[in-house]
C-alpha cells in the first residue's frame, strides 16, 4: 500500500499566484494602452 501525504503540495498556490499577477498585469496594462488610444483618437478630432 502507498501512503500519501495529506499536505497540498507547495508548487501549486505559487503557480496560482503567479497566473493572478500576470492577468492582473495585463488587464490593466490593456486598460491604460485603451484610455491612451482614446486620448488620441480625441485629440486628433479636436476635443481636449
Amino acid at each position: 500500500m502507498v501512503e500519501m501525504d495529506d499536505k497540498p503540495a507547495q508548487g501549486p498556490w505559487v503557480k496560482r499566484l503567479g497566473w493572478l499577477v500576470l492577468i492582473w498585469t495585463a488587464s490593466v496594462s490593456a486598460l491604460i494602452a485603451m484610455a491612451y488610444i482614446m486620448r488620441l483618437f480625441m485629440q486628433l478630432i479636436g476635443l481636449n
